[in-house]
């Protein structure tokens, strides 16, 4: 009994603020389409000097291959964009990187032939960002090794409070019931409501 009211209670106090984070992102993911979201754009422009520009010439191995780290660091300067070690896309016009992000979104682009660069920043606010942290969409592995890490906290605090109420059960008549509702309540909805 004390060691699992102490993996319980300490399994508690690792997620308690993650568990009301996700929480609150939970409502705010299912209400999304309500939430009022003006993505602010920010276009970029530039030129790549010739030295550099040279660097984009031969056609690399792979189409996916990232930028040279030169390009790549003037890029960061200039525009105020990385995409150091980002895989691009390579045409015969152009090369074009992606740079996703939680909460927004940027690309660069420069031509092969010209050196123009265009670049793109945009930022849909802060509770899509905390959306895309619930989700674990663009953030890294550092944040997906939290999260994973978090989910376990959680798997302890749920396992280990199912069985102290387990133990605690006969002094508490309504405890399996409500275990039962909080399984039934879910299947319900599911079976009845989710085509």
């Amino acid at each position: 009994m004390k060691q699992l009211h102490m993996w319980h209670w300490m399994s508690a106090a690792i997620s308690l603020i993650g568990m009301a984070g996700f929480a609150a992102t939970g409502i705010t993911l299912n209400h999304a389409e309500s939430i009022d979201a003006k993505p602010a754009v920010i276009g970029r422009g530039g030129q790549l000097p010739a030295p550099l520009l040279h660097m984009l010439a031969p056609r690399p191995a792979s189409d996916k291959a990232a930028l040279p780290a030169p390009v790549a660091a003037h890029l960061a300067r200039a525009i105020g964009l990385d995409p150091a070690g980002k895989p691009g896309e390579w045409s015969d016009a152009d090369v074009y990187v992606a740079l996703p992000r939680p909460g927004g979104d940027a690309w660069v682009s420069i031509d092969r032939h010209s050196g123009a660069i265009t670049a793109e920043r945009t930022d849909r606010g802060w509770i899509s960002y905390l959306n895309d942290l619930h989700k674990g969409r663009n953030t890294g592995a550092a944040w997906q090794w939290f999260i994973d890490l978090f989910a376990a906290a959680c798997i302890i605090f749920t396992t280990t409070g199912l069985l102290l109420l387990q133990i605690l059960a006969k002094n508490r008549r309504l405890t399996w019931p409500l275990v039962g509702l909080g399984l039934a309540a879910p299947l319900l909805v599911i079976i009845l409501f989710i085509h």
